[in-house]
């Protein structure tokens, strides 16, 4: 009786671990909006509405932009700002803030205090470095000397148990005598120093191998910004699966990349922003 029961068991913990496997590889892929893509509609629009509509498409979390110390979140304090999302049902894994204090070769102490309050304020894992001047990637020296900068800047995040991330344009793809300056920042940091939030629109239009690259650096690219190139201008943007990157195809590689969030993004539209936002999410979702 003993042993029947010991194999029913062992049977039926199979099943259940069988199952838990299935649910996990069919569980759906959450998808968050940047909330730069709406930069237009603040001002016109209550922040809450905007929020309210990109909840209600079906967006699980947002990326915020623009943050300063005087006016918050577009008038909000990060404290409201959390409750207001928390209303919507929406998180938060990270923001882009400002770091142009690095490009005069300074570290302000003050500001990145400033951000980790913020970022612990709304529950996010990541600070992310949205954009710098582009003449630091004239050169392999200005490259790794910025990449010295970030050491630092991580270091001070790590302390507070943040995560300091990287979000690329096009010129960090120029190459500087057998490598990017983005492939620099990838050797000279190392994962557990930096993340990298990869714009593969941005990453495109550079003439970037994105399979190869992901092969080259497994698991690095934390944070995805989705967004499409218009066919008739590939300066623009479009709706995700209207234009010219095949995202079927690049989402496979999501796990060897290193995919945990996946981030809509536009920079432009030529209809309505919030239907805009509605149909890059329905097409991403049935494509899963």
């Amino acid at each position: 009786m003993n042993t029947l029961r010991r194999s029913f068991l062992i049977c039926l913990s199979l099943v259940l671990s069988l199952s838990i496997l299935a649910n996990a590889k069919t569980q759906p892929r959450a998808y968050g909006l940047q909330l730069y893509s709406l930069r237009n509609e603040f001002g016109k629009r209550s922040v809450e509405d905007i929020i309210s509509q990109v909840s209600k498409a079906g967006y699980s979390f947002v990326e915020p932009y623009g943050y300063s110390k005087k006016n918050g979140f577009w008038g909000l304090s990060p404290k409201n700002f959390k409750k207001l999302l928390d209303k919507y049902k929406l998180t938060t894994q990270g923001g882009h803030y400002e770091f142009g204090f690095l490009e005069k070769g300074t570290i302000d102490h003050d500001v990145l205090e400033d951000y980790i309050s913020v970022a612990k304020t709304l529950n996010q894992k990541y600070i992310i470095v949205p954009h710098i001047n582009k003449k630091i990637f004239d050169s392999e020296a200005k490259v790794k000397e910025f990449a010295g900068k970030l050491k630092v800047v991580s270091e001070i995040f790590r302390k507070a148990g943040l995560k300091l991330a990287y979000h690329n344009h096009d010129f960090e793809f120029n190459n500087l005598g057998g490598n990017t300056g983005y492939e620099i920042l990838l050797k000279e940091l190392k994962s557990s120093e930096m993340e990298f939030e990869i714009d593969l629109y941005w990453a495109v239009r550079a003439n970037q191998n994105i399979d190869a690259l992901f092969k080259e650096y497994p698991g690095r690219f934390t944070m995805w910004h989705i967004k499409d190139i218009r066919k008739s201008d590939e300066t623009k943007n479009t709706e995700i699966g209207n234009g010219t990157i095949d995202y079927k195809k690049i989402l496979k590689e999501a796990k060897l990349a290193g995919l945990k969030y996946a981030i809509v993004e536009q920079e432009n539209f030529e209809i309505d922003p919030f239907e805009s936002i509605n149909r890059s999410i329905k097409y991403l979702k049935s494509i899963q």
